[in-house]
């Protein structure tokens, strides 16, 4: 099959061709019509972090039809619309059974700790497949799994509630489109940070209630954080707590090191939560809202033989949502 390969960290992903081996028990092949960019697209590629297994194929996000099936596997046919679970795990241990699978210890990411699905197909447990959602489109359905399933765990973890407040930081970025339709749908007065105009008027199209300029002292105090972005807005978003408030965090993408002052911690009553990925039943939970009309942000879709461009478009900070590659046109 066509794949884009990772033969190195630091390197530079290329087109070539893989075998793909046949499911397994338990296993579905996935013949991938679309699948989407992330972050982690990036910083594989310079090493950060460095790929436990080389080759590697990137794609952490997909979505397309079941091409086969492995030995025992139920409630699936060939030729299934379905979307693609990336947080892996075995399924059978102690932490899986009591849906605590992000504690798995062979918990994983599709595309990083795994093969991914930038290519024609790829090969998952059967438990990792969700239906399509009836109306999404095949890019909408690509687009909504790491970043969506992230930031609704961070959500649930920070106890999000109707009539609340919720700070975005970083509006554009995959994790905040999301956060922001979640929170919108939760019944929360969402605001939103981006050092750029455009990306909060953007914001504002998707419901917020109103956007700030990214790293300005905030006119609003939150009951509910979601940063992704790290060192660059800590300071900033520490600042935006209300007392009790909680501050949710799944990424570092401005840098991983911090400073945090003691007393301003335990006077506020606040709460840090670091938060990655979620288990079965919250990508269940979260393709349900989806199937329900919960916004996807989908910025832009490059064709499958694209993908450089893609990244190139996704590490210029310019879009405003996933960025998608559609491998099969015909679909």
């Amino acid at each position: 099959m066509r794949a884009w390969l990772l033969d190195a960290s630091p390197g530079q992903y290329r087109l070539g061709e893989v075998d793909l081996p046949a499911p397994g028990p338990g296993e579905a092949r996935v013949d991938v019509v679309a699948s989407a960019l992330n972050h982690l697209d990036l910083w594989l590629r310079e090493g950060l972090p460095q790929p436990s297994r080389l080759p590697l194929v990137p794609g952490c996000d997909a979505a397309g039809t079941v091409g086969a099936l492995g030995e025992g596997v139920t409630g699936w046919q060939v030729g299934d619309e379905v979307v693609i679970n990336p947080s892996l795990a075995c399924g059978h241990c102690p932490r899986c059974l009591a849906d605590q699978s992000v504690y798995c210890p062979e918990w994983g990411i599709m595309g990083e700790h795994y093969w991914g699905a930038h290519a024609d197909a790829v090969v998952v447990r059967a438990a990792n497949l969700v239906r399509r959602p009836r109306g999404a489109s095949w890019e909408e359905a690509a687009a909504y799994g790491l970043c969506g399933l992230t930031a609704y765990r961070m959500l649930r973890r920070a106890r999000l509630r109707a009539g609340e407040t919720l700070l975005v930081v970083g509006a554009g970025g995959g994790v905040a489109s999301a956060a922001l339709a979640l929170g919108v749908r939760m019944g929360a007065r969402v605001f939103v940070t981006s050092r750029q105009p455009d990306k909060l008027a953007r914001a504002l199209e998707m419901g917020a209630a109103a956007g700030f300029i990214t790293g300005e002292r905030l006119p609003v105090k939150a009951d509910v954080i979601v940063d992704s972005a790290g060192a660059a807005t800590w300071a900033m978003s520490l600042r935006a707590l209300a007392p009790g408030g909680r501050l949710a965090i799944c990424g570092g993408t401005a840098g991983a090191q911090v400073e945090l002052n003691l007393p301003r911690l335990f006077f506020g009553q606040f709460e840090i939560i670091g938060s990655s990925m979620g288990t079965f039943s919250e990508f269940e939970a979260l393709t349900g809202l989806v199937a329900g009309g919960l916004p996807v942000a989908v910025d832009k879709t490059f064709g499958f033989d694209d993908y450089p461009n893609a990244l190139a478009h996704l590490a210029s900070g310019e879009q405003c949502g996933k960025v998608v590659l559609r491998h099969i046109d015909r679909l």
